[in-house]
């Protein structure tokens, strides 16, 4: 709205946190600059030897006035990100870098506000072909999204 009685980004705030992201940044598997910016934490549940659809990577990050879309909710993109995200550093720690063949998201209900949690995890792995699936909740455990996706795996 152009006569500025919508509520703006806090814009010092905003050039700190992107100052952070880009000084703590390389392009590599966890510290890449995007999910610096998203404000992205990484974790990953201990590998089962005996079941690998076990083995979970889980996102957190903070719903920030950043992430929100115009109506004060965390934007459809950025949960699309940290979902893909999660898969993605999933197979990477697992197998190597990978690439997302697709992907469908179904969003559950909104999130405004407190730290959410993604975790990605395999349906299905497979040599050269994983399903793949990320949730994200919110901070009181409630599901908001689900992404289902197909993974090409690396070639070894």
């Amino acid at each position: 709205m152009a006569d500025g009685s919508r509520k703006r980004v806090d814009e010092d705030g905003a050039k700190a946190h992107f100052e952070t992201a880009l000084e703590g940044h390389n392009q590599a598997f966890e510290t890449f600059l995007f999910a610096r910016i998203l404000g992205l934490s990484f974790d990953y549940l201990p590998q089962d030897a005996s079941d690998a659809n076990k083995d979970i990577c889980r996102l957190t990050f903070e719903v920030t006035d950043m992430l929100k879309n115009p109506q004060g909710s965390l934007h459809g993109g950025a949960m699309c990100s940290a979902m893909d995200i999660s898969m993605g550093h999933l197979v990477n720690k697992v197998a190597g870098p990978g690439a997302t063949i697709e992907m469908k998201v179904q969003f559950m209900r909104p999130v405004t506000e407190g730290i959410v949690t993604v975790e990605g995890r395999f349906a299905k792995r497979g040599r050269s072909l994983s399903f793949m699936e990320s949730r994200l909740t919110a901070p009181d455990g409630k599901l908001v999204a689900l992404a289902t996706a197909t993974w090409k795996m690396p070639t070894i």
